[in-house]
């Protein structure tokens, strides 16, 4: 190998690494589709606390009840994470039809569990807006804008991005207070050094059943890996 070859194969290993470095220190996207449901779940660390965006990202209309995404389901790799739920809050212009928007302050309609038994992928967390007879009272830290007590139903359920609410069955059409498209959620309680991806086995639940669809996700950090490697290979090929 001559000395210029070998210079522009450090240089590509010194730039891989600084892709790794800055993929390790990003946030990680989950995105999922089934027909014409559409998710993404964004996770991120903010001051020591994980933050997860929920997004329906689907351009298709919603018709009935099973077409609202009502949950996100993942997994952490290593030590059980023991968190703290702070907040939820409208994200990124989103809007509530059919009822109170809390002034942005989504907290009281949503609930966070670990430890679940039963979700699917056998995932160990969940953030949901329904119960689906995993999750229980509220606990974002807001105030009760409809329905139950508890996470129940169809209340504040995600609907899609390209939703028009005239159109559908009534539980869709004003019978419950929809979210147009997206919440952020806050947990606090990160350990020191969280790597966001150990993040994995996400699900995305739809409607209120857990026999209601549920759509899964490829690991981001094995897409970017597979990128990056075919990278590496075309540039030695050359």
């Amino acid at each position: 190998m001559s000395f210029r070859n070998a210079l522009s194969v450090r240089a590509l290993a010194i730039a891989a690494v600084a892709s790794f470095t800055s993929l390790a220190a990003a946030s990680v996207t989950f995105s999922g589709t089934s027909g014409n449901l559409a998710a993404s779940a964004e996770f991120d660390i903010s001051a020591g606390s994980l933050i997860v965006r929920l997004t329906n990202t689907s351009s298709a209309d919603v018709l009935i009840p099973a077409d609202i995404l009502t949950g996100v389901y993942f997994d952490v790799g290593g030590s059980p994470l023991s968190l703290t739920p702070v907040s939820a809050t409208l994200f990124g212009g989103s809007i509530v039809h059919f009822g109170s928007n809390g002034g942005g302050n989504m907290g009281g309609e949503f609930a966070y569990a670990s430890s679940l038994v039963g979700a699917p992928g056998a995932a160990d967390y969940g953030i949901s807006s329904s119960g689906l007879g995993l999750f229980g009272n509220p606990n974002f830290n807001g105030p009760n804008l409809g329905g139950p007590a508890g996470v129940d139903g169809l209340q504040y359920g995600i609907t899609s991005a390209g939703d028009n609410v005239a159109t559908g069955n009534a539980a869709v059409t004003g019978g419950n207070e929809l979210i147009q498209n997206s919440v952020e959620f806050t947990l606090s309680g990160l350990p020191q050094g969280f790597d966001l991806n150990s993040i994995g086995n996400v699900w995305f639940q739809y409607g209120t059943s857990l026999s209601e669809p549920q759509v899964s996700t490829p690991a981001p950090g094995a897409l970017a890996l597979l990128g990056l490697g075919g990278l590496i290979v075309g540039r030695r090929r050359r």
